[in-house]
């Protein structure tokens, strides 16, 4: 029987486990312990008789509340992904629809200032054909008789009504 005196880090390394595995086994054993002058700890073991044999180490065991929030972030990850690709096509969507009122409002504001053009022209027209009537009504001009002028009044009329038919048709 051969009792040494050893400390954790030498056990351990002779037990060929961890520094805390040896100090452990030390505690559970109740083997004596001592301390050396420097201030570590020394342990009296029988080699021999400890018949010590360590367990195989199996893999460290996660925590399950660990395991949890690391499948609760890899799904709200996912889930975060979906959501956002979801809402890019939306986006997509309301982009094109945009779009495609955003050219009907410019064709309807060309259509626009054109029926205003021509509402100015018709008004303009139709306050010089207002004037013509009113000319014909009212004007008598001495030495020549009130049909002879109103005829002659009615063909300008007329030869005006011609060229605007002309003029709108063109356009």
């Amino acid at each position: 029987m051969c009792v040494e005196l050893l400390t954790y880090a030498d056990l351990s390394a002779r037990l060929d486990i961890s520094r805390e595995a040896a100090r452990s086994l030390a505690r559970r054993r109740r083997l004596p312990r001592s301390r050396s002058e420097d201030g570590k700890a020394l342990v009296s073991v029988d080699l021999a008789a400890l018949r010590y044999t360590p367990r195989p180490r199996r893999g460290r065991c996660i925590d399950p509340i660990d395991a949890s929030m690391a499948r609760i972030e890899a799904i709200k990850t996912q889930a975060f992904k979906a959501e956002i690709a979801r809402l890019e096509d939306v986006a997509a969507a309301y982009r094109a629809v945009f779009e495609r009122e955003r050219e009907r409002a410019d064709r309807l504001a060309v259509e626009l200032t054109q029926a205003a053009a021509e509402t100015t022209a018709a008004n303009a027209w139709a306050a010089r054909l207002e004037d013509e009537v009113t000319a014909l009504r009212n004007d008598r001009r001495p030495g020549g008789t009130i049909a002879g002028y109103a005829a002659r009044r009615l063909g300008h009329l007329a030869a005006s009504i011609v060229q605007a038919d002309r003029t709108a048709r063109a356009r």
